[in-house]
């Protein structure tokens, strides 16, 4: 949970700081204005905007239909420039009221909001809407991704009320100082954070489509920054300075904040205040014995109530007509049946399109659900232990041909239901021809005397490592260990089974209390760390003889240890995973600079993988080999573009454009590689 919690903190944390400092500043400004009146006004719109967000959260959750990616990129970035202009004009705004405050404060500043309720409405509402969306959006797919919603909403919750306590700290303060002063500093301060918006929201469209110039980099930091850190959270929620950030960016921020910083800090102007004009003497004010106009009814107010009920009822009515529309309707209004011994019952057939079946366990144990073809077994949906007595929906596209249910109980025979014939055309999902052990087994065998023969090599290869240290060539040591290194990491499917000789072996400082000199902290990464950072023979001798006695019993061990065959399929995409999280960015290295050639190694053991799946893969997507097999030339190429026999370009080193080229064409295989697991699942449906 708390894992799930901690993204979704800092994404409050951020997305309430920026809006909660625009607003802190409008509302103290309304009180030292003695015009608090307009408060409701300024509530009105973050009401609204929180409204908005909450039900767009809702539709997101309760209906299969989302905006698209890009299109949630545009509507984003427009939102952020339409919040620089009014923030723009509420500042000079407040740079004009600031000539005239001493004797007519409250005249001054009440004028001077008369220009409307509606500008306070949307300057607030604008200021959260668009932070209040995005959160929306990033708390919905944290939670889609850890298949639970308490760890992202009580971080986001965390966030969000550490944003508010800040802010509030922020509102006392101005409170205190002089009012000319607060009006300059705010000013200036609203100035930096529009500057940041405006280059957020450029970002947003350039990445929506709408703007060029995505992929033009004016710097790229990525690699030396961690962008998830606390500090980092903070400077990107603040001033909204990205470790990235394109040429457009760069120059709309520094642009605006050159003019608009240069036009505001020329027209600070604290003039002295002007006496209160006296009346003339016979004037109508003056007149002995005048009499005033008799005052009007006054006019009849609504309740205060009613807007702030309105812009909550609004979405929230807007939202549910969504849902009720945009949910996918049950087939034929009918509940389906699963049960031990009466799979599908209530089941006819459907009409063509997308189809959503109620599938209610009445049985007494927990079952698998397939919806399949019975001349192929093939599966066009799944529900995956469905338990007695639950419901839970299962969506499909249909088209012309037959269909069946199978059922499958935890304990018991598969059970299927009568085949239905769907008339009509359209296109319906891909199905999956289901996979069993049994159609691992031979993939299994392979790869496992693929491992097999690779510890051998590496079992002769840390004890060549061992004589080196023990000899006192170091130099030479540290070429055969990138050499046996390499052997191990070629191995990455099978670290699942390797049980605790992985992190023996190939174990990382990380999390040790003395770190790289923790007595613990043993393997392939500690004999790095010591031979690139001047350490003895004699210091690296022990580490040595116990890294080739652990290559030696994990050897001894392999052939015992169970290894699941439904780990085969999902380690095709894991190991290179791993490869772009921690070799990709150096996180792993202890001094040699060979993240790269592990890269590389990683590469070769993929290969490996898939060659021994080839023969599943061929038949269930025969055009996803060779656009994985073209994705994998081209993260090679770039390997090799990069090393020099032995030596290893290190990652640090690599030019801003080499690295996100190689990311980049990582991100595309692991891309291309994701479908393999799901293809390749062990279904009991065949």
């Amino acid at each position: 949970m708390w894992d799930d919690a901690f993204p979704s903190f800092l994404i409050g944390l951020r997305e309430g700081l920026e809006a909660g400092l625009i607003v802190s500043i409008l509302v103290a400004t309304l009180v030292r204005a003695e015009a608090r009146s307009r408060l409701p006004q300024v509530w009105t719109g973050v009401l609204a905007a929180i409204a908005v967000a909450m039900s767009f959260g809702a539709v997101l959750t309760f209906t299969a239909a989302s905006m698209p990616e890009t299109a949630q990129e545009a509507f984003g970035g427009f939102l952020s420039v339409i919040a620089v202009a009014f923030v723009t004009a509420m500042v000079f705004w407040m740079r004009r009221s600031a000539r005239n405050l001493a004797g007519e404060l409250k005249q001054k500043v009440t004028g001077a909001l008369a220009l409307g309720s509606g500008m306070l409405i949307l300057t607030s509402f604008l200021a959260v809407g668009r932070e209040g969306l995005e959160t929306a959006l990033f708390l919905w797919t944290t939670a889609q991704a850890a298949g639970e919603s308490a760890g992202p909403l009580t971080g986001a919750a965390i966030g969000l009320v550490l944003a508010a306590g800040l802010c509030w700290g922020l509102y006392r303060k101005v409170l205190k100082i002089n009012l000319t002063k607060f009006f300059t500093a705010t000013g200036v301060v609203l100035i930096v954070i529009a500057a940041g918006v405006l280059g957020y929201g450029l970002r947003d469209l350039q990445e929506g489509g709408v703007l060029p110039g995505g992929t033009a980099y004016a710097f790229d930091l990525a690699g030396s920054i961690d962008a998830g850190s606390w500090y980092s959270t903070l400077v990107q929620g603040v001033f909204n300075l990205m470790p990235t950030m394109t040429w457009l960016q760069v120059v709309a921020y520094a642009g605006y904040l050159v003019v608009v910083m240069t036009l505001f800090v020329r027209g600070v102007r604290v003039t002295a205040p002007k006496a209160a004009p006296r009346p003339e003497p016979g004037s109508a004010a003056a007149a002995p014995g005048a009499t005033a106009a008799a005052p009007k009814p006054a006019a009849r107010r609504r309740p205060v109530w009613v807007l702030p009920a309105a812009v909550v009822a609004v979405p929230a009515v807007v939202a549910g007509l969504l849902v009720a529309l945009g949910r996918p309707k049950p087939a034929g209004d009918e509940t389906v049946a699963v049960s031990e011994t009466d799979c599908g019952k209530g089941f006819t057939a459907p009409k063509p399109g997308r189809q959503t079946f109620r599938m209610h366990n009445t049985g007494r144990q927990a079952s698998e659900v397939y919806l399949i073809d019975p001349s192929t077994n093939a599966v066009y949906g799944e529900i995956e232990g469905l338990a007695p007595g639950t419901t839970r929906d299962l969506v499909a596209t249909v088209a012309g041909g037959t269909y069946a249910w199978r059922c499958v109980p935890a304990s018991g025979k598969a059970v299927t239901s009568a085949a239905v014939t769907v008339r009509g055309g359209g296109g319906a999902a891909e199905p999956v021809a289901p996979v069993s052990e049994q159609d691992l087994a031979a993939p299994l065998k392979s790869y496992k005397a693929y491992v097999g023969k690779g510890l051998d090599t590496l079992v002769g290869q840390t004890r060549t490592l061992q004589h080196d240290i023990e000899g006192g060539h170091l130099g030479k040591a540290r070429t055969d260990w990138l050499t046996a290194h390499r052997t191990y990491a070629s191995l990455g499917a099978a670290y699942g089974t390797f049980e605790d000789f992985d992190k023996k072996i190939d174990g990382r400082a990380d999390g040790l209390p003395g770190g790289e000199r923790d007595k613990d902290f043993s393997g392939f990464l500690r004999l790095e760390y010591g031979l690139w950072h001047d350490q003895s023979a004699k210091e690296l001798t022990g580490p040595a003889r116990q890294l080739s006695a652990d290559a030696a019993g994990l050897r001894k061990a392999f052939p015992h240890q169970d290894f699941d065959p439904g780990d085969l399929p999902l380690r095709a995409h894991e190991i290179l995973e791993n490869t772009l999280q921690f070799e990709l960015t150096g996180d792993t290295d202890e001094g040699s600079g060979t993240n790269l050639a592990t890269a590389d190694a990683n590469l070769a053991g993929t290969r490996e993988l898939l060659t021994v799946l080839k023969p599943l893969l061929t038949g269930r997507a025969p055009k996803l080999l060779p656009a994985v097999d073209s994705d994998l030339d081209r993260v090679q190429k770039l390997l090799d573009g990069d090393h020099d026999g032995g030596h290893w370009t290190p990652v640090e080193k690599l030019s801003a454009t080499d690295r996100r080229r190689l990311d980049g064409a990582t991100g595309q295989l692991l891309e291309d590689l994701a479908p393999i697991p799901d293809l390749l699942e062990i279904r009991k449906s065949a």
